[in-house]
């Protein structure tokens, strides 16, 4: 479908989403490349998935946590960050699925988690967006070093995402990771037979990594004034162009 995320119909009413992210050598093991604590490692890994299963209109049901790293202290520091993340979203009846490596050492830190959720049919939103709906940039692109606090103003937090999907006008809502915004902004486009006319100035860096997903964009019509989250920047970066050609 495009996007860092998988449906599958379940029956004539429901759908499956699916959505997972990897961290490695991001931790605070000898070989890490960037340190950070276990707790960071594992908040913002799940929040990865999470965001990206709540963008399409689905509840999360299921969180698979697969650590590479002993039980104790990493795997138990990832942990307290992944429930930590299920808590601010208001998802602590999500189901925990935990593995960890107990059999060999290990001097980095791997991780890999899963998101799993459900959604009606009619709520499911993937591909809403329509030709002349303006384009917005939530947040700003973070990546490595830069991603050290959960609580960081300048990021998109989920309770972003549960604002938009309510707020009328809004279409689309797709977290940006490592591809960057304007590789976001053109597969959207592309899925809605559109093209993406970028605005002539933007202050926000497109092409930039967003790592654990630090920022979003969404479409909303020309008409509507799109929702605000003082202090977190939200930008017009463009618009969608109708191309009768595709």
């Amino acid at each position: 479908m495009g996007r860092d995320v998988e449906v599958v119909p379940l029956d004539d009413s429901k759908h499956m989403v699916a959505a997972c992210d990897s961290c490695g050598a991001v931790g605070s093991k000898d070989l890490d490349v960037v340190k950070v604590s276990n707790y960071i490692v594992g908040r913002f890994t799940a929040r990865v998935a999470l965001l990206e299963v709540l963008a399409t209109g689905a509840r999360p049901v299921l969180l698979a946590v697969t650590s590479a790293n002993e039980p104790y202290p990493t795997t138990k520091g990832i942990l307290q960050g992944v429930r930590d993340e299920l808590k601010a979203l208001d998802l602590t009846e999500t189901q925990l699925a935990i593995t960890s490596e107990k059999n060999m050492p290990t001097r980095q830190t791997g991780l890999g988690i899963t998101a799993i959720g459900v959604c009606a049919k009619e709520a499911l939103r993937v591909a809403t967006s329509r030709p002349g709906d303006d384009l917005y940039c939530l947040g700003l692109p973070k990546v490595g070093a830069e991603v050290v606090a959960h609580d960081d103003p300048e990021i998109v937090q989920g309770q972003h995402i549960l604002a938009l999907l309510a707020s009328p006008g809004v279409h689309d809502i797709i977290p940006v990771g490592s591809r960057g915004i304007r590789r976001e902004a053109e597969s959207l486009a592309l899925q809605t037979g559109c093209g993406f006319k970028q605005e002539k100035t933007v202050a926000v860096n497109l092409n930039k990594s967003a790592g654990p997903s630090t920022c979003l964009i969404f479409t909303c019509n020309k008409y509507t004034m799109p929702p605000h989250f003082p202090p977190t920047p939200l930008v017009r970066i463009g618009g969608l162009q109708y191309h009768p050609e595709r």
